[in-house]
């Protein structure tokens, strides 16, 4: 590869592919990395702006064509603490919206995504990891899995929790794993949802429905690894414990896809870019499955990239401003949204009675006072 690309986008997950898109539409020379992975049988609730984003970027006319409506979130503390809260029921419609968000199937996402890609003529995908990279006099030389060597002025690292992009560039990564994992997998349920996600608090996490279409159901399961498998090591012993943790609200429960474990943790950084390379995503950022926050962040660090890739001055420094722009203006929402999701989910899984009433009380105050759930509304959606 002689050619000396504008932007090199490491990593072949959805915020990967996006970045790389978003790149190549702004007419820029765009090399993504993308080594073929396991498929991602999981589901993600992207709230509006995100949504906003991917119809703007040209991936579906409509989110139904992929998507099914979040229009409700109803909490129900199912903790059995001395301090409990009540059950809290929030609508679109309170704020003026048809829906909150919508949920996705990542493939379906990821489908849309590579149909958009295979039209720009701009874009060239290189299925091999990044072993190496070097810069000198403002371009890096990368060295790939395949043995062969490519250069870029901009360096976009959207490679995941093990990013070799961060790690290229030293900057540290705070990182806190969880006793916790999530539980992944597809339901039919004998009542549906409707368009009303359904979180069950337990003490350990979440147990969360959320709706596909029709009866279909997307389970996200937060509990300790241990019980997880056993759980679902045996269907008899996993099918009771559905029945029990949905509080058998929805009849019967039928398990269709095979319940996938994934271990927690939470992963932050004090930058999130330099020396003419950024970081999006999970090489950034990373948190429980709680608030529907993770994707939703990656894609608000796609969007603000996009809006810096748009400036029309590329001279010789110009890697090295987007990199200190991108840094000084995504950092701060990383930092926020990381600190939103680590108390609440510490606040749940907490034994200590000082945070369960501080919880109960936050609940309370959000059922109770408009103003309150007027700026969740936003802050939930991603609306800074």
């Amino acid at each position: 590869m002689d050619r000396i690309y504008d932007v090199a986008v490491v990593g072949g997950g959805l915020v990967g592919k996006a970045a790389a898109i978003a790149a190549a539409r702004r007419g820029l020379a765009v090399l993504h990395l993308a080594p073929a992975g396991r498929p991602d049988a999981r589901t993600s609730a992207l709230m509006n702006p995100a949504v906003d984003f991917l119809f703007a970027q040209g991936y579906f006319t409509r989110p139904s064509e992929i998507g099914t409506p979040l229009a409700e979130v109803r909490i129900i503390d199912a903790t059995g603490r001395f301090f409990r809260a009540p059950e809290a029921h929030f609508r679109a419609g309170e704020a003026g919206l048809e829906a909150f968000g919508w949920n996705f199937a990542n493939l379906k996402l990821g489908a849309a995504m590579d149909r958009q890609g295979d039209a720009l003529p701009a874009l060239a995908r290189h299925a091999s990891a990044l072993v190496s990279a070097e810069r000198k006099e403002g371009v890096w030389t990368l060295m790939l899995g395949d043995g062969t060597m490519a250069r870029t002025r901009l360096l976009v690292g959207a490679d995941g929790k093990g990013s070799k992009v961060r790690e290229t560039l030293g900057i540290p990564a705070r990182r806190i794993d969880y006793a916790q994992s999530a539980l992944v997998c597809d339901l039919t349920l004998e009542r549906p949802l409707g368009a009303c996600s359904v979180e069950f608090h337990y003490p350990e996490g979440p147990f969360t429905l959320v709706p596909a279409s029709g009866n279909a159901a997307n389970l996200v399961w937060i509990e300790r690894a241990e019980l997880l498998d056993a759980a679902r090591a045996d269907e008899a012993r996993f099918a009771a414990a559905l029945a029990e943790r949905s509080q058998r609200l929805f009849g019967a429960i039928t398990v269709e896809t095979r319940p996938v474990v994934f271990p927690l943790s939470h992963l932050s950084v004090s930058e999130a870019g330099r020396d003419g390379a950024v970081l999006l995503g999970e090489a950034a950022h990373a948190f429980p499955p709680i608030g529907a926050q993770g994707l939703n962040l990656g894609l608000r660090d796609v969007a603000a990239l996009d809006a810096i890739l748009g400036e029309p001055a590329r001279d010789e420094g110009w890697a090295d401003r987007a990199a200190a722009r991108y840094s000084k203006e995504q950092t701060p929402d990383m930092a926020q949204t990381g600190l939103f999701v680590r108390t609440l989910f510490g606040s749940l899984a907490s034994d200590a009675l000082p945070a369960q009433a501080l919880r109960s009380a936050g609940l309370w105050a959000l059922t109770t006072a408009p103003g309150l759930r007027k700026g969740a509304f936003a802050f939930g959606m991603g609306r800074r």
